[in-house]
């Protein structure tokens, strides 16, 4: 490490993102507001973040396109230890069903734990979601299976496609209809292979947009696509979902507009606090366009 803070991640504790940071054993978040501005050099090069809290014993160098920035071996060992891996079948938690609406065509059903509220889906950037059910880990997680295969929704979307639509985003009365539709056909399911022990919640519509802040900002055009040695990302702060931050910027390789920043993609690295508002690491077009690659 040279010297800076290394960034662990965004988090949605509550309606606004924060950054969570380390530096050696100190910790230290930071609250983030839209319209404010943000920036940063990245240096040297990125290490495994470790998982489960500990450190990385091998301080292995991770890719800089890896948005999971583990090693192989800490990637394996924060998964074993997962909701999503079914190993903690005796959790006497009380777990949540939910649907979530991300955009036109894209949509899914998972769970989390009921403690944790609407964290989970602020962290996954769904625009707009609804509870559907409480209970036991395993009858929620039985409940996901049946909607899965019945309704012929992913338990997963990739952060791509989420970005690709979120800048064309329909009314709030038709994401509305959208989750409720959804909500109805889920319910119906209800005595054909849904728990018993598998509380049915009634329908509450969450929209999400204003505080992602969407409502008003410009539709992105470009993402970062990984960062660099020396290179600096740098704007204005007018949106964020999920491990999205949307900055506004007016020079650099951005060429000016909208860059959507991942998060996931600074963990690991070495950052030092850089003023300006322009973007230069490699960017890549939102949508499947094509790529600008080096450094601007």
């Amino acid at each position: 490490m040279v010297g800076g803070w290394w960034c662990t991640g965004v988090r949605w504790p509550g309606e606004a993102p924060e950054l969570a940071w380390r530096r050696g054993g100190d910790r230290r978040v930071s609250v983030l507001a839209y319209g404010t501005g943000l920036g940063f050099r990245a240096l040297g090069e990125r290490h495994c973040v470790g998982a489960r809290g500990n450190v990385c014993p091998l301080a292995a160098v991770v890719p800089g396109r890896s948005t999971g920035g583990r090693c192989a071996e800490c990637a394996r060992l924060d998964r074993a230890h997962s909701v999503a891996a079914d190993t903690m079948a005796d959790d006497p938690r009380t777990y949540r069903v939910y649907l979530a609406w991300f955009g036109p065509g894209l949509v899914k059903v998972g769970i989390t734990g009921e403690e944790r509220g609407a964290a989970r889906l602020r962290e996954q950037g769904a625009v707009a979601f609804t509870w559907l059910g409480r209970g036991p880990l395993m009858a929620a997680r039985r409940t996901e299976e049946v909607l899965r295969a019945a309704l012929g929704v992913p338990d997963r979307i990739p952060y791509a496609g989420k970005r690709a639509v979120r800048g064309r985003l329909p009314g709030a009365g038709e994401r509305a209809e959208a989750v409720a539709e959804l909500y109805g056909r889920a319910a119906a399911l209800e005595g054909r292979g849904w728990p018993e022990s598998l509380e049915r919640l009634p329908l509450e519509v969450v929209d999400q947009v204003e505080v992602f802040g969407l409502g008003e900002t410009p539709a992105p055009v470009r993402s970062v696509r990984e960062l660099v040695d020396g290179g600096v990302v740098g704007g204005r702060l007018v949106a964020a979902a999920g491990p999205d931050l949307h900055l506004a910027v007016t020079g650099g390789g951005g060429g000016g507009g909208v860059v959507v920043l991942d998060t996931r993609l600074i963990t690991g690295w070495d950052l030092t606090a850089e003023s300006g508002n322009d973007v230069r690491v490699p960017l890549i077009d939102i949508g499947g366009g094509g790529v600008q690659g080096g450094l601007f």
